[in-house]
């Protein structure tokens, strides 16, 4: 092109999320052989695939149910029956919520890019309002959503050192300024990339933040309450006012349908409807079929509880396990892993940059997360953004095991004599 839009600038630029698509992808469709500890794919689970075989063969066999899935648009806040069906749902696990507080989208990705630039960016009457993320690293698909320049602020979290190779982030609350241009706030629970878990206290001191200042609080609940529910510990996600939920049905093994969930007041919602109607026309049907299929036949909690949930706690011990063996007289400490299916390996004595160790574990065929990417503004100027690495645990067994074994090859290689 010979000249480019603003937008063009903002969404057709290199990114982060961009560079790590690209890499799932290829992994994933095009070099079967990469050892992928990357991305956020979910894993090949059998039994969560055997449920969705059986409804989606229903769907076919049933022919008006089959010529909704394929031949009518939805209406614009998304499908009613799934819509009524998650009122159902949430007011059962104590949600005060209607039909009114929910809207379908292609995706929460997508439901991001509505929510950020609804609530921040360039306003009428004043300078660039902002999201601010209250604790980094952060989910990187935010970054480069918003269509005005400058429209995230974020904090340096608190590090609390545990034992001799674990580590956990807080949020530093005496850091956090909430001034006029912030237009809201935002965390995901569990934590992408860390696995952090926002304890109930720091969510609920949070909230009262958000409500003092009138801003709405983002929840992404990808990996989280009331599902997919990957979180190891006793946690549960609140309804309250001036609350908005994001969920989605990629991380309960669905990735492909481009299914996102936004619960939140009623406003919210008719702003976000409208949004979506103009980005998008209609949201796909595919998605909404199988997930009201999951809620009217009772199998949504049993798949979470049953196969989901154990499955994950598996493979992290699993991964773990090989951590600790492998990296032993190592300088390295792994954020406690409290949801979701990462882990956050943060190398103190590392002697290259975390995009440096990620380029070389390519090299090798090993593909994982470079970490700073995840640290917003923070990254150029922190030594740490530059000496951690995200990894996922859906491989198998064998492909877990063989990669850690390379990565702890190539860290000694690069890593500060202890």
């Amino acid at each position: 092109m010979s000249s480019s839009s603003k937008f063009s600038k903002q969404l057709a630029s290199d990114a982060g999320i961009v560079d790590l698509m690209a890499d799932l992808g290829h992994a994933l469709n095009v070099n079967p052989d990469m050892l992928f500890l990357g991305g956020g794919n979910p894993a090949h689970i059998p039994e969560f695939e055997e449920y969705a075989a059986k409804h989606l063969r229903a769907l076919i066999d049933d022919k008006d149910a089959f010529h909704r899935l394929l031949g009518i648009y939805q209406s614009p806040q998304g499908s009613e029956v799934l819509i009524r069906n998650l009122a159902r749902f949430f007011q059962a696990q104590g949600w005060p919520v209607t039909e009114r507080n929910i809207c379908l989208t292609n995706g929460s990705q997508s439901a991001f890019f509505m929510l950020i630039n609804l609530l921040a960016g360039q306003a009428d009457d004043g300078p660039n309002r902002k999201m601010c993320l209250p604790l980094v690293p952060e989910y990187l698909g935010y970054a480069d959503q918003g269509l005005s320049d400058d429209m995230f602020c974020s904090v340096k979290p608190k590090i609390e050192l545990i034992g001799q190779h674990r580590f956990k982030y807080h949020i530093d609350f005496d850091a956090l300024e909430i001034t006029d241009n912030i237009g809201a706030l935002c965390v995901s629970r569990p934590t992408n990339p860390s696995a952090n878990m926002l304890a109930d206290e720091e969510l609920d001191r949070l909230g009262s933040l958000a409500d003092q200042h009138e801003i709405p609080l983002i929840v992404d609940c990808a990996y989280g309450q009331p599902f997919p529910g990957i979180v190891y510990g006793d946690q549960s996600t609140r309804w309250q006012a001036n609350r908005i939920f994001v969920l989605s049905l990629s991380k309960l093994g669905m990735p492909g349908v481009r299914t996102g969930i936004v619960v939140a007041d009623q406003p919210i919602i008719e702003s976000l409807t409208k949004a979506n109607t103009v980005v998008s026309l209609a949201n796909g049907n595919f998605g909404p079929g199988l997930m009201n299929a999951f809620l009217e036949s009772g199998d949504l909690a049993p798949m979470c509880t049953d196969i989901l949930l154990p499955f994950y706690q598996q493979k992290r011990a699993l991964a773990l396990k090989q951590i600790d063996e492998q990296f032993n007289g190592l300088d390295y400490r792994v954020h406690q892993s409290d949801g979701a299916f990462f882990l956050w390996l943060w190398f103190p004595s590392l002697e290259v940059e975390s995009a440096d160790l990620y380029q070389r574990l390519k090299a090798k065929n090993v593909l994982v997360m470079s970490g700073e990417h995840f640290f917003f503004e923070h990254a150029p100027s922190w030594e740490h953004a530059k000496q951690c690495i995200r990894i996922s645990y859906c491989a198998s067994d064998e492909v877990i095991t063989k990669a850690i074994a390379i990565i702890a090859e190539e860290v000694r290689r690069v890593q500060s004599p202890l």
